[in-house]
């Protein structure tokens, strides 16, 4: 954390934060702490009036680790005895099922998290998994602002209240991006533990390949292999037969018969299944728009005009376009994103639609629960464009995209 957050050379000319974005920043902030109070002290978070745990995600997480503490990791799998270990820890039952579905690397995490209190390893694990994506933000932004930023994140108050991965997967994120430059080693380590989400490794090869970043792709594949003999050494063969058994059925499930709701996919695929687009038009749409990511973000990153921080949150972005499963949690990512936009506009100004962007950005994301629609997709598509719009001179050009500081 403190390699990330010291040593970050700003430039001489660096603008200060806008007010604007700065108030807009405090009343997210205040807003995401009053959220979290107000689910703490009315019930609707790790408990609900009656004592009972309340049924969400993070209940998978420490039911899984409860198996490998068993000595049946495999078992972490099945959904009918993981649903009967979180009925006994929640006191209560609930339709659906809470489904473990990560590799088993991750269930080193789940294990370690099963050794506390549900409780205590929930809130625990909300707490700790913010400091890295605290730090990964203040890093990027490169200055204490990014403390504020990262925050101010209105998917920071989702991904806490159902204990969800969404801070290290975004902290992963971020420091492989922010690393990169100057720590490629380092970089490939973020991006090797990353492997727990397997959904975010489609577009991360290409682009290493596309810049010759071979120390961060070399590093990155041995980590992800170690990690993934280590979790076979640990965990045996029967883990990963499980995982391979399982994930076909997770797929179909979520992705085929609609068991959560189209509008909690913020996707182009959860889009389309949402206003009765069927399967087949779907993965159609997702596929172009995959393909079309990807050829844009070689291309991006085969540059050597275009700045570090435009080809980081072109890839943050990026990550969030190309996978059609992707709820809001997993919009943290996002942050990221947002977060090197912020620290171009710092370094070279602001333009005038930049901030109302960014903040409708964060409308869309507090809007979701009102509406039960992919507005979080909308979001990425607007910090997209954003990001489009400050390269686009490169593409015209074939120089950098700046922007004069008199802008600001």
């Amino acid at each position: 954390m403190a390699m990330l957050t010291s040593d970050i050379t700003m430039p001489a000319g660096r603008s200060a934060v806008p007010p604007a974005l700065l108030i807009g920043c405090l009343i997210l902030c205040v807003i995401n702490a009053a959220l979290l109070q107000n689910a703490l002290t009315a019930h609707w978070w790790i408990f609900d009036g009656n004592g009972l745990g309340v049924p969400t995600d993070f209940v998978n997480v420490w039911s899984a680790g409860r198996f490998v503490l068993d000595g049946h990791p495999a078992l972490a799998y099945d959904w009918d005895l993981q649903k009967q270990v979180q009925v006994a820890v929640l006191g209560q039952s609930y339709p659906g099922n809470f489904a473990w579905h990560y590799p088993p690397p991750f269930l080193f995490v789940a294990a370690t998290l099963a050794h506390f209190p549900y409780a205590v390893a929930f809130a625990g694990w909300a707490a700790i998994s913010f400091l890295p994506y605290l730090a990964a933000m203040r890093a990027i932004v490169g200055r204490s602002f990014g403390f504020l930023l990262a925050a101010a994140f209105p998917v920071v108050f989702t991904n806490a209240l159902v204990g969800q991965n969404g801070f290290l997967t975004a902290s992963l994120i971020g420091g492989t991006l922010v690393l990169m430059p100057r720590w490629p080693v380092l970089s490939g380590i973020c991006l090797g533990l990353l492997s727990y989400k397997p959904q975010y490794g489609l577009l991360f090869p290409l682009v290493l390949i596309a810049a010759s970043q071979w120390r961060v792709f070399v590093t990155a594949g041995i980590v992800a292999v170690l990690l993934a003999a280590l979790s076979w050494f640990a965990f045996g063969t029967e883990s990963w037969q499980a995982f391979v058994h399982w994930l076909p059925m997770f797929n179909k499930a979520f992705l085929v018969e609609g068991r959560a709701p189209w509008g909690k996919l913020q996707s182009i695929f959860g889009l389309t299944r949402y206003f009765g687009g069927s399967e087949s038009l779907a993965w159609a749409l997702q596929w172009i728009m995959s393909a079309a990511v990807a050829v844009l973000l070689v291309c991006l990153w085969r540059s050597r005009e275009v700045r570090h921080e435009l080809k980081a949150a072109a890839l943050a972005a990026g990550t969030l376009l190309v996978t059609p499963y992707l709820f809001l949690y997993d919009e943290m990512v996002l942050a990221i994103a947002i977060a090197f936009v912020v620290r171009v506009g710092l370094d070279e100004g602001f333009e005038r639609h930049e901030l109302p962007a960014l903040g409708l950005a964060a409308a869309l994301c507090i809007i979701f629960p009102f509406l039960g629609a992919p507005t979080g997709f909308g979001a990425t598509l607007v910090v997209t464009a954003l990001i489009v719009q400050r390269v686009g001179p490169w593409w015209r050009d074939g120089k950098s995209p700046a922007v004069p500081a008199g802008q600001a």
